[in-house]
C-alpha cells in the first residue's frame, strides 16, 4: 500500500533542479568566455559589403534572377544562425550585405556571395603543374601511388590525380567512401575491348564526350583552344583560373585544383548543382578509414540517374587513365576528382572529401551550406566593403535597458501594493526569469552567433509583461479557493490546476505569434520576433519550476498558511466565505 505522503509535493526538488541549470549555464558562460552577449550591428558596428551583378551582354540583371539571388543569400544567411545579417537589393543589379561584429565578416560575406556552381564532369587529362601536358598514355600495371594527402605523387603523369578514390560500395551510412582513406585496389582489372577502346555504357548520358583511347597521340578528340589553356595555365596567382572554367555551357574546360597542385581538362557537365537535394558536413569517421570532414551529398531522382551513368562511364574506362576519374568542380575550381575503380556509384548519393588540412569542419560545414541553397543565378564581384560604427550606438543603447529597468521597477511595486507579501515571490520568479534569458542570449551569441539589436532588446521588456501575467493568472486563482473557504495547501494545488491550462495556453499562443513573426519577417525584426519567442519559454519554466513551487512551500509557513494580514492571502480581506459546520433546522408552526 502506498504511504500517504507519497502524493505530498516536494517543491525543494524542483527548485533545487532550477538552480543547478542556472549555475551549469553561468559556469558555461565563463568557460567559453561568454560573459555578455553580442552585439547586432546597430549597438556594435560591423561591416558592409556592396555586391553587384555581373551579365555576360553587360546589361541589367533579369528582376526575377536579383530576386532568386536575393533569398538565396538570405537563406545562407540563416543558415549560419540568427546573427542579425541583413540582405536588401539596391537598384537593379545591386545587392548590401551587412554583417555585425568584428570578426568573422569577410568569411560570411564570402560566403553569402559565393555563386556555388557545382557541377561534375569527367576528367579527360590531367598532370601536376609545373610539368609538361601528357596526353593519355597506356595504362601501366603498376597502380598509383597516393600520399597522405589522398592525392596521387605530383609526378608529370596523366594518372597524377587531384582526389581521392571512391568506393562504389556503400558505407553503413549510405553514401560512397573515399578509397584514399581505405586501402587502394592493388591489381584494378580494367574493363576494355579487345581493340583497347572505352567499351560504350548502357547508362551513359546521350551527351556523354567522346573517350581517348589509350596510345593517342596528342588531345585527340579535345577542343584545341582547351588544349592551348591547358597547357599555358600554372593554376598560380592571375594564371589560376582559365576563362568560362565555370560556364556549365562550355563542353571542354581547362581548370586547377584547390591547392593549386593539378590542373585537368573536364569533358561536358554530367550532373548540375541543382540537382543536389540536401548536403549535409559529416565529420571524420576513422572507423570507416575517413580521416577528414566530408560533404554528404543526396541527388534528386534526375541527379541520382546522372550521377550514376557519369561514374558507370568512368569505371568503365582503362584503368590508369584520367577518363576513370570524375571531376568535382565548384565555382570553376576542382574540388577533389575521386578515381572511380571499384564501379559505378548508384543511389543518388556521393561525398565531397579531400585531405585533412583543407577540408576542415569549418570549410565542410561552409560547402554545405552554400550547396544546401543552391547556387546564385548570377555572378557577383564586390564592388565595396566598409566598415561601419554603431548606427544607434551606446546613448540608445543605455535608453532602452534604462526603460527595461522602469518596466521592472513598476511591475515589483505594483506587486508588492496589490499582493503584499505573496508578490515577493513574483519579483523573485522575474528575477530567475531575468537570469535565464540573460545567460540563454550570451551562449547563443557564442554557440549560433546570436546577436542582440535595439529590437530584441525590446522583444526582453515586453516579456516582462508576459511573465508578470503568469503569475497574475495562478495567485488570482489561488485567492479565489482561499475565498471559497478552503485552507492555503489545498488552494494551493486547485488554484494550480485551474490556472496551470490558462497560463499554458496563454504561452503557446505568443510563442506562435513570436514564431510565425520570425518566419516572415528580416533584420531587427526577425531579432524581436526571437528575443519573445525565447523569453516565453523561459516564462513557462519559471512558472512550473519556481514559482508554483515556491508558493507551495510558503504555505507550509504560519506567516502564509494562517493568511497573516501582510501575506496577501488574508482570507478576511479577501472576503472569504465562513465554513458552515451544519444546516440550521426550522420548525414548523
Amino acid at each position: 500500500m502506498a504511504s500517504p505522503r507519497s502524493n505530498t509535493p516536494k517543491p525543494g526538488r524542483a527548485i533545487i533542479a532550477l538552480l543547478i541549470v542556472m549555475a551549469a549555464l553561468g559556469g558555461l558562460m565563463f568557460w567559453q568566455k561568454a560573459q555578455s552577449p553580442k552585439r547586432a550591428l546597430d549597438l556594435a558596428g560591423g561591416t558592409t559589403v556592396t555586391l553587384t551583378a555581373v551579365t555576360e551582354s553587360g546589361r541589367t540583371a533579369p528582376p526575377a534572377q536579383m530576386a532568386q539571388a536575393l533569398q538565396i543569400m538570405r537563406d545562407r544567411v540563416n543558415g549560419l544562425g540568427v546573427s542579425e545579417a541583413e540582405v536588401a537589393k539596391q537598384g537593379a543589379n545591386v545587392i548590401v550585405i551587412q554583417v555585425p561584429g568584428r570578426e568573422g565578416q569577410q568569411r560570411i560575406v564570402k560566403l553569402i556571395g559565393t555563386t556555388a556552381q557545382l557541377q561534375f564532369r569527367q576528367v579527360f587529362a590531367t598532370e601536376a603543374t609545373g610539368a609538361q601536358p601528357t596526353p593519355p598514355t597506356t595504362p601501366s600495371p603498376t597502380p598509383t601511388s597516393t600520399g597522405k594527402s589522398g592525392k596521387s605523387a605530383k609526378t608529370p603523369s596523366p594518372a597524377a590525380s587531384g582526389g581521392a578514390t571512391p568506393s562504389s560500395s556503400s558505407t553503413p551510412r549510405g553514401r560512397a567512401l573515399s578509397g584514399a582513406l581505405v586501402a587502394p585496389t592493388p591489381n584494378p582489372t580494367p574493363k576494355q575491348s579487345t581493340s583497347g577502346s572505352t567499351p560504350p555504357s548502357p547508362g551513359a548520358s546521350p551527351s556523354a564526350p567522346p573517350a581517348l583511347t589509350p596510345g593517342a597521340q596528342g588531345m585527340a578528340g579535345i577542343d584545341p583552344a582547351v588544349v592551348k589553356q591547358f597547357q599555358q595555365l600554372n593554376c598560380s596567382g592571375v594564371n589560376k583560373q582559365a576563362a568560362g572554367a565555370d560556364d556549365p555551357r562550355r563542353k571542354w574546360v581547362a581548370v586547377c585544383d584547390q591547392d593549386g597542385s593539378a590542373k585537368y581538362i573536364l569533358g561536358p557537365v554530367r550532373v548540375e548543382g541543382r540537382q543536389v537535394a540536401s548536403a549535409d558536413a559529416v565529420p571524420p569517421d576513422p572507423a570507416q578509414g575517413q580521416v577528414s570532414w566530408s560533404v554528404s551529398l543526396n541527388f534528386k531522382p534526375q541527379g541520382a540517374k546522372e550521377f550514376g551513368a557519369v561514374t558507370t562511364d568512368a569505371s568503365n574506362a582503362t584503368a590508369g587513365t584520367p577518363q576513370r576519374q570524375v571531376a568535382i568542380v565548384l565555382d570553376g575550381t576542382v574540388v577533389s576528382a575521386p578515381s572511380i575503380d571499384r564501379g559505378a556509384i548508384m543511389g543518388g548519393r556521393a561525398s565531397i572529401d579531400g585531405p585533412p588540412q583543407s577540408f576542415t569542419q569549418q570549410y565542410a560545414s561552409d560547402l554545405a551550406s552554400v550547396l544546401k541553397y543552391g547556387a546564385l543565378p548570377l555572378k557577383f564581384q564586390q564592388s565595396s566593403i566598409e566598415t561601419v560604427s554603431p548606427t544607434l550606438g551606446k546613448d540608445q543603447l543605455d535608453a532602452g535597458l534604462l526603460a527595461g529597468a522602469i518596466g521592472m521597477a513598476l511591475v515589483a511595486l505594483y506587486s508588492l501594493f496589490y499582493y503584499r507579501a505573496l508578490g515577493l515571490v513574483s519579483i523573485l520568479s522575474l528575477t530567475v526569469a531575468g537570469l535565464l534569458a540573460y545567460e540563454s542570449v550570451s551562449l547563443l551569441g557564442k554557440y549560433i552567433d546570436f546577436r542582440l539589436s535595439l529590437a530584441g532588446i525590446a522583444g526582453l521588456i515586453v516579456a516582462i509583461g508576459i511573465t508578470a501575467d503568469s503569475f497574475i493568472v495562478y495567485f488570482e486563482r489561488l485567492r479565489d479557493e482561499v475565498r471559497e473557504g478552503r485552507s492555503l495547501r489545498s488552494a494551493v494545488e486547485r488554484g494550480w490546476q485551474r490556472a496551470r491550462r490558462t497560463i499554458l495556453v496563454a504561452d503557446a499562443v505568443s510563442f506562435l505569434a513570436a514564431a510565425v513573426l520570425y518566419l516572415v519577417s528580416i533584420g531587427g525584426v526577425k531579432g524581436f520576433a526571437f528575443t519573445l519567442g525565447l523569453t516565453t519559454l523561459i516564462d513557462v519554466v519559471v512558472v512550473f519550476l519556481f514559482t508554483k513551487p515556491m508558493i507551495s512551500w510558503l504555505a507550509r509557513f504560519r506567516f502564509f498558511g494562517k493568511g497573516h494580514p501582510m501575506s496577501g492571502l488574508d482570507p478576511r480581506r479577501l472576503g472569504a466565505k465562513s465554513k458552515v459546520t451544519a444546516r440550521p433546522v426550522t420548525k414548523e408552526a
